[in-house]
């Protein structure tokens, strides 16, 4: 009989292989990401002239000529401190094909970078001056899209709130991947895809980092008016779908134990025009 860390690694390879995440829905079914890496930066507190105008402008200078030229990029975006512990820190989001193509776009950047930027001199002004706003620390993560995300109806032409859960896997002894996952796309029908006030919403797994038993939700918001009306919504859904019955009370006992009950929130502010 397979064991506890077996069947959750299945859980998690089968994951992998059905991952889907891509910020527009498209019928043609695009090629879709398999990993995605996620840095938190932190501004320089040190810098005497930090103007966040100046930044943005710089960013989106090397946004439009660097990373939006960079093929081995599927996806980029960036998130600003909205209400989280650290208001130095930003988050800097790519979305990749394979594995091969993160360890390629660095290479890929510092090409573009010489194109945009032919004269040397100036180009280490530019990038010397990009890289004052930002701190030494910085941390990476790389996660793995999983199945049962709600795309984004177009390109986003404004900034959106971007509200992050962080749940942590408890790998139950009687944990099945099938039952893990009937339980998951089950409710995330019912509840998720049916919440108006849910614009996207990007389930990820641990893929590569410091705890593996993370499993992050993206969800996606017009504004911070939204969030209450979000979880509202919800509950009306949850409510609709899973009436007072013990086979529900049932399904939700089994939900359950493949948590541990624990988790985080993080608001950020989703940069509409520093998106790819």
């Amino acid at each position: 009989m397979k064991t506890t860390k077996q069947l959750f690694s299945a859980i998690v390879l089968a994951l992998l292989l059905f991952s889907t995440t891509t910020i527009l829905a498209q019928e043609d079914a695009p090629k879709r990401p398999e990993f995605i890496t996620v840095t938190t930066n932190h501004w320089n507190m040190d810098k005497e002239d930090f103007k966040m105008s100046e930044w943005k402008a710089a960013a989106k200078e090397y946004h439009e000529k660097v990373t939006m030229n960079n093929e081995y990029v599927m996806g980029a975006s960036t998130y600003l401190h909205n209400m989280t512990a650290d208001n130095t820190e930003f988050l800097s989001v790519q979305t990749f094909a394979s594995w091969e193509d993160i360890g390629k776009f660095g290479e890929r950047s510092g090409e573009l970078e010489k194109a945009a930027w032919p004269d040397e001199a100036e180009r280490k002004a530019f990038l010397k001056n990009l890289d004052s706003y930002y701190a030494n620390e910085h941390s990476d993560e790389i996660y793995a899209p999983i199945p049962g995300a709600k795309f984004m109806a177009e390109k986003p032409t404004k900034d959106m709130v971007c509200y992050i859960r962080k749940s942590h896997f408890a790998f139950p002894e009687d944990g099945t991947n099938e039952e893990f996952k009937e339980l998951r796309m089950e409710g995330n029908a019912a509840i998720v895809q049916k919440n108006e006030f849910v614009k996207a919403y990007y389930p990820n797994v641990h893929a590569w980092g410091s705890d593996k038993t993370e499993f992050v939700e993206a969800f996606f918001l017009d504004s911070m008016a939204d969030l209450d009306k979000m979880f509202d919504r919800g509950d009306e859904l949850m409510k609709a779908a899973y009436p007072d019955t013990e086979a529900n009370k049932a399904k939700g006992k089994a939900w359950r134990k493949y948590f541990t009950g624990v988790h985080g929130d993080y608001l950020y502010t989703f940069i509409h025009d520093l998106s790819k």
